[in-house]
């Protein structure tokens, strides 16, 4: 027996339903989602789609997780069959706010499909934050001031590109940076402008297929306490840097 095998079998039994009427909506025969489900064969690629499909829970789920262990009546669909992991509440029903820790920065473009990995993360409830899912992200770098290394930016999760508004700021899971923080531009319909506020990083495109999550940005927690500019030779070498290439662009506007 598998995960997929037993995963099906607790969904049709769920859902009360026959072998017989799963497989007729399959359009396989019953004695082939028997073995399925009795784990002797795996499903081709196009039929394990199906199943998805048919019992409205994601490939990743059916073939990585105890579904039996997941309360899925709590958890969020998203578009393409794609479930948000996990929506959890608390006594109050009240949903909680998962915290994405500096040290598990790298780890969650692994995990964040994963259910042990998100219940795993600490949690923390702000009761001004409603109307959705929200999770908290760390900040690392000097691309996006004021925030500095060691904050948090808590996002609303958006569940679909067209909710993305020109000029906002959002948290990003792509497949090759990970997690990263900047202000969006929808460069036509297929891919994203990310611009960073400080304007020493160059603006850069991603195709939106290489966006698996995207957060607006909420609110924003500071665990460090305010500091002035620093003034030190490689931040002064750094404003020089960006006032160069502004007068370059202003001179090439002029032409």
């Amino acid at each position: 027996m598998s995960l997929f095998s037993d995963n099906i079998r607790h969904l049709r039994t769920k859902k009360e339903v026959s072998q017989a009427i799963v497989a007729e909506n399959l359009a396989i025969t019953r004695d082939r989602l028997a073995k399925y489900e009795e784990g002797k064969s795996q499903p081709p690629f196009e039929i394990l789609i199906k199943i998805s499909h048919y019992y409205h829970v994601s490939i990743d789920l059916l073939l990585t997780a105890d579904i039996r262990k997941i309360d899925m009546d709590g958890l969020m669909q998203l578009e393409d069959n794609r479930i948000l992991l996990p929506i959890t509440v608390d006594r109050e029903g009240e949903n909680t706010i998962e915290v994405i820790p500096h040290k598990a920065r790298a780890g969650y473009l692994n995990g964040y499909s994963d259910p042990e990995f998100i219940e795993g993360l600490q949690q923390v409830s702000l009761p001004f934050l409603t109307n959705g899912k929200f999770r908290a992200f760390p900040v690392s770098g000097d691309s996006m001031p004021p925030h500095r290394d060691g904050s948090f930016i808590v996002g609303r999760y958006v569940e679909n590109l067209g909710e993305v508004r020109d000029g906002k700021t959002y948290i990003l899971l792509t497949k090759e940076d990970g997690i990263v923080y900047k202000r969006l531009n929808k460069n036509g319909r297929n891919s994203l402008m990310l611009v960073s506020d400080n304007s020493f990083y160059a603006p850069y495109a991603i195709k939106a297929s290489d966006v698996l999550e995207i957060w607006e940005y909420a609110c924003s927690i500071a665990t460090k306490e305010a500091e002035p500019e620093n003034l030190d030779p490689q931040s002064i070498r750094e404003l020089l840097y960006g006032i160069r290439e502004e007068v370059k662009a202003l001179k090439h506007y002029r032409q």
